[in-house]
């Protein structure tokens, strides 16, 4: 054999080997599905400078980031498209094809929706909420519902443990339940049942709304979620006392929904990255609220606002109410079917809970230690 043809063996070898080698690499790297760019129309039920809408815009930037463009939500706030309450209808009917709000909101629908957005103060928080959601049953109570029982054509996500929402701003300190009576007040889901029971008249507005009709006298009184969200709507100029502690909205979270049939087209990573965003969030989303809900708590009082702890009369009250309501609403199978997962959960969960953790009074005490 002839040295030039020693040399083109040699050749078609390293060929042959690097070619194998390509493969090789091929096969062993993730399949990741690419495609165009898809750009989804996805509108929050929030003011454009409410901190809610901000959340609703971080989740959006977490999604496109993770998809590297290849899914695009483009952030409009309420009203962009539809009015804030019609915003799920309007995924339903792929209007929008994906939206921040909360499932408190499409309590008219049916009332077993509220019970994933303001459940009763079973003696859990927002936390063991969210626990309940994921690992309790609560995902597939959900999916029941909404896309089973209602016929929605929607897929959606539970998110951020919210703390606490306060009992609302006042013309006058609230003591007992009994204060309510007669009394034009603002709030969502069923947490209107409870304030009906405690003899209010019940007004539902989305949360741009609000502060106007208190202005013109169309609302006594009303809630909205938190100092930051309240502070920029305007509730320090129509009213001096905040009243904060509640059990009407104890435990609730964010709702992100999308279009399902635009869901399931998507690839299995793009899905994956959809829901995992939400989780993601969560975190980052409970850390900016610490943050910012204590410092405008601070703007708060430094405009003349009386802030003023919820009585321990009022909170009972309140459990009664929730009381006559629950039994009401639980005429109504699904509904009861849905209560009775969540009691079973907190009954088991709260009671490690309570006898793992320090309590609030206790931990008001280490407060008091520290800082005084």
């Amino acid at each position: 054999m002839t040295k030039k043809s020693d040399s083109k063996i040699a050749t078609r070898r390293k060929f042959l080997m690097a070619a194998g080698a390509t493969a090789a690499a091929t096969v062993a790297m993730p399949q990741v599905s690419r495609a165009q760019t898809v750009t989804w129309k996805y509108q929050s039920t929030w003011p454009t400078k409410d901190i809610f809408h901000e959340f609703a815009a971080d989740y959006a930037k977490k999604v496109n980031d993770m998809t590297g463009g290849r899914l695009k939500l483009d952030v409009l706030a309420a009203g962009a498209v539809v009015p804030a309450f019609q915003m799920a209808d309007a995924v339903h009917s792929g209007v929008l094809d994906g939206g921040h709000g909360v499932c408190a909101y499409w309590y008219g629908k049916h009332k077993a929706y509220s019970l994933f957005g303001t459940p009763p103060s079973w003696g859990w928080d927002a936390h063991g909420f969210l626990a309940w959601f994921y690992a309790g049953g609560g995902e597939a109570l959900y999916k029941e519902l909404v896309n089973t029982t209602l016929k929605l054509n929607l897929t959606g996500f539970l998110y951020y443990p919210m703390p606490t929402q306060p009992l609302g701003w006042f013309k006058k300190e609230m003591k007992t339940g009994d204060d309510f009576k007669g009394m034009k007040y603002r709030t969502v889901g069923l947490s209107a049942d409870v304030f009906k029971e405690l003899g209010a008249a019940v007004t539902i507005l989305p949360g741009g709304e609000i502060v106007p009709a208190m202005d013109r006298g169309l609302l006594d009184a009303a809630e909205f979620n938190n100092p930051s969200s309240d502070i920029l709507l305007g509730f320090p100029d129509v009213s001096k006392f905040f009243m904060m502690g509640s059990h009407h909205q104890q435990a609730e979270a964010f709702e992100i929904i999308f279009n399902k049939t635009k869901f399931d087209a998507q690839p299995a990573e793009v899905r994956a990255i959809l829901r995992n965003a939400a989780f993601a969030a969560s975190s980052d989303q409970l850390a900016t609220g610490y943050d910012r809900y204590s410092k405008d708590l601070e703007e708060i009082k430094k405009k003349g606002v009386n802030v003023i702890k919820t009585s321990p009369k009022l909170l009972e009250d309140q459990l009664k109410a929730w009381d006559k309501v629950i039994a009401a609403q639980s005429q109504e199978p699904f509904f009861k079917k849905v209560v009775d997962s969540q009691k079973a959960w907190v009954k088991r969960t709260s009671g490690y809970l309570l006898v793992n953790n320090v309590d609030s009074v206790e931990l008001a005490k280490a407060y008091k230690h520290f800082f005084g």
